[in-house]
């Protein structure tokens, strides 16, 4: 276990999670940011991304486990992902549909949050969130981020509008100060 919530814990995704994440990723609804739900193929290799991840930076999406039922709900962690401004620590989440609307993407962003700043002693850190991506962007606020910019970014031939929401360790910014 990475993480624990009141109601959630993470931990690192393992192969055998596989048919867990295609209920996530094979979903159109889930993935409409994305344009398109995951083939096999697209699921496997976001699986094996998530394992270097781990093996090179330490971090990467977690498996949100429910601890009511102990099912794999959805996923969220830390990612380093590039933006026109540099490579920056983002909070990603993605959650089965059947699990929206219920508070469990804010708390695990929130956990992540934490951890970023008193684990990994993190400076700022960021939600890339496409534009049309609404309840995505109110986790992010409710995160307590704030919008800093947007940009495009191109996924599989679309050009995509994302805003860069993000804040700041507030420990570390007052003691800089």
């Amino acid at each position: 276990m990475i993480l624990e919530t009141d109601r959630l814990y993470l931990r690192k995704l393992c192969q055998s999670d596989y048919k867990a994440l295609c209920k996530i990723l094979q979903d159109k609804d889930v993935m409409y940011a994305y344009e398109h739900a995951f083939s096999d193929e697209e699921v496997e290799a976001w699986l094996q991304n998530q394992l270097r991840r781990y093996r090179e930076n330490g971090f990467g999406l977690w498996a949100v486990i429910l601890k009511e039922n102990e099912e794999l709900i959805g996923q969220c962690g830390l990612t380093l992902q590039a933006t026109p401004h540099g490579e920056v620590l983002e909070i990603g989440y993605l959650f089965q549909k059947a699990y929206w609307h219920r508070g469990y993407a804010t708390e695990a962003a929130h956990a992540c949050k934490k951890y970023a700043f008193e684990t990994l002693g993190a400076k700022e850190v960021y939600s890339i969130i496409r534009e049309n991506n609404l309840a995505s962007r109110r986790v992010a606020e409710r995160n307590g981020m704030t919008a800093k910019g947007s940009f495009a970014k191109q996924y599989y031939g679309f050009q995509m509008p994302h805003i860069l929401y993000s804040v700041k360790n507030e420990i570390q910014h007052k003691s800089c100060q």
